[in-house]
């Protein structure tokens, strides 16, 4: 049984309280003085832990339910839904699209309840806290702030830097601040929370030194491009600094890639070792917040679920699809099929065979066999993160309630982040050592090893397939957006983001499949990505309750 699990029941009665704070519309409300804020409560280093505890899970739920996948694929063009979430598809989420309020206000809620954890811990803490155990949580909960700016600064560009919610009672003048100015803070936040935690995790779950080292590599990548104004050149410094700690990482930290992709993704593969930051949820009867929804929504049907599956419209997209080495152009449309073991671990399509899941079908069960459908367009569907009926994961599932984690950072992506930021501002690298990193992800896809130089469209590809559903393909944009936003635009202006028909040449067990655009559906196919549409509109709710946040932003360190 996982750490956090344990911690959960410790913690059982106080969530009522956590679940109203997260139900405020306004991100600026003060947590509430009564979310596990008893001094009394303070004494061990287990009551601490416990504090902390929900960093990892409660704060981004409304982030995980539906946001993640639709700010992170659905706009990017790697998977669509043909009939709901269409404005996040369409790339055309406003202010008052559903995932980008409740993205907006999960990443406050982990922004106040860090904060709320930080001056709690340093109030409260007794006698008999070890000093460990305090540093260590005050550097959990920078860890855990950090990544939800990250998220805020990538999607709405200025935000408001929020490092105490109590003080906000008596200031009426909080302002966003400039992407630089945020990156600096949370580049900052991330430095001093690495040199704070440890090296193994205190217990199952929890970060680490080389996760704090890993999101640093990830956020000097991310912001070496911030600064140059569009010039397609990103800053050397940051660069190196990227390549510093991905390497660090890679060699130091013990982290090794799983031999089969596809174990990523199997019941039960909770802080394996790749894994350096996992949100852990749990299976929790008879609770809320503490659970992984998302399956719920991503289920292509009710025959593998647990009376949920609502995602049978939801595929990879047309544009996802051409990614996969293999899968070849032709005249009328796209066919192949393709070595890469990443497509039937991401995506289902019709013939492929899933023993680990459990079929309902008439008359009886079997062993899932995804169907093949339809005459014109059916769905490539979600496979990533399903792990099917209760029976086939120990009885540990209900409607709405996972136990399964949500990867924030796998050691993958330190490689690539290495390949990446020796690439920098080249055109392409033979570097040995980014080559061999790169295949070591590559080549665990089962792919032949790549020899010539690698370029940004090779590693760019690279994290598409090896990172789709895992709300991560959002960012890859943004952060090429910095330096190269008509690159960005191009890119998401060529997709295809319509309906489609997957046959295999046989049923099942198909060695091959043919693709074929849906003929009378021509409309909504592409998408216009412009500065005007890039990142996402503050939600129309916070604009009214925070007129300052319409006000231009200001560097945080010059207030």
């Amino acid at each position: 049984m996982k750490d956090i699990k344990h911690i959960y029941y410790l913690i059982t009665a106080l969530i009522p309280v956590f679940i109203l704070s997260a139900c405020s519309e306004d991100f600026l409300e003060r947590p509430p003085l009564d979310s596990i804020v008893d001094a009394s409560f303070y004494q061990t280093d287990d009551q601490v832990l416990a504090a902390t505890a929900l960093l990892y899970s409660k704060v981004w739920f409304d982030y995980n339910d539906k946001a993640s996948y639709n700010l992170g694929d659905f706009r990017a063009g790697t998977a669509f839904s043909a009939y709901n979430d269409r404005g996040n598809v369409l790339f055309n989420t406003t202010g008052n699209t559903p995932e980008n309020g409740s993205a907006w206000r999960s990443f406050f809620i982990v922004v106040g309840q860090s904060n709320l954890a930080i001056n709690n811990i340093n109030q409260f803490a007794g006698a008999a806290v070890s000093p460990t155990v305090k540093k260590m949580a005050i550097a959990e909960a920078r860890f855990i702030r950090a990544l939800a700016y990250r998220f805020l600064v990538m999607n709405w560009g200025a935000v408001p830097v929020i490092e105490d919610n109590l003080k906000l009672l008596s200031d009426t003048t909080v302002t966003r601040n400039t992407p630089e100015s945020v990156w600096k803070f949370i580049t900052s936040e991330m430095r001093s929370a690495a040199n704070d935690l440890p090296e193994t995790p205190i217990r199952p779950g929890r970060v680490t030194k080389w996760s704090a080292e890993g999101m640093l590599a990830r956020f000097y990548l991310n912001r070496s491009g911030v600064e140059s104004n569009g010039s397609g050149q990103r800053s050397q410094m940051f660069l190196d600094s990227a390549k510093y700690f991905a390497e660090r990482v890679i060699t130091k930290s013990g982290a090794s890639l799983m031999k089969n992709y596809s174990d990523l993704f199997l019941f039960p593969y909770d802080n394996n070792p790749e894994s350096l930051f996992s949100l852990q949820w749990v299976y929790s009867p008879g609770a809320y917040g503490t659970q992984n929804t998302s399956p719920a929504y991503l289920a292509y049907s009710s025959d593998i679920a647990n009376g949920d599956g609502w995602g049978g419209d939801k595929s990879a997209t047309w544009w996802m699809i051409s990614q996969y080495d293999g899968i070849k152009t032709t005249a009328t449309g796209m066919q192949g099929r393709t070595l890469d073991q990443r497509l039937k671990a991401t995506f289902m399509l019709p013939g492929a065979s899933y023993p680990e899941i459990t079929q309902t079908i008439p008359g009886g069960e079997q062993k899932l066999i995804f169907p093949f459908t339809g005459t014109d367009n059916n769905f490539v569907s979600i496979k990533k993160y399903i792990t099917g009926k209760a029976k086939d994961v120990g009885g540990l599932a209900a409607s709405q309630n996972y136990g399964n984690d949500t990867y924030m950072m796998r050691l993958a992506e330190m490689y690539l982040i290495y390949v990446e930021a020796v690439l920098g501002n080249n055109a392409s690298t033979a570097d040995a050592t980014a080559l061999s990193y790169f295949n070591k992800v590559h080549t665990r896809a089962g792919l032949p090893a790549v020899e010539d130089p690698l370029t940004f469209d090779a590693i760019f590809k690279e994290r598409t397939v090896e990172f789709a559903m895992e709300g991560m393909a959002w960012y890859d944009l943004v952060s090429l957006h910095y330096y190269n936003p008509a690159k960005a635009y191009a890119i998401l202006n060529s997709q295809d983001r319509g309906l489609f028909f997957t046959a295999p040449d046989q049923f099942p067990n198909p060695t091959s499949w043919t693709f074929t655009k849906t003929a009378w559906a021509t409309n909504e196919r592409t998408i216009i990505a412009n500065s005007g549409n890039f990142l996402l509109p503050i939600p129309s709710a916070e604009l009214s309750q925070a007129p300052n946040l319409q006000k231009p932003a200001v560097d945080y360190y010059k207030k």
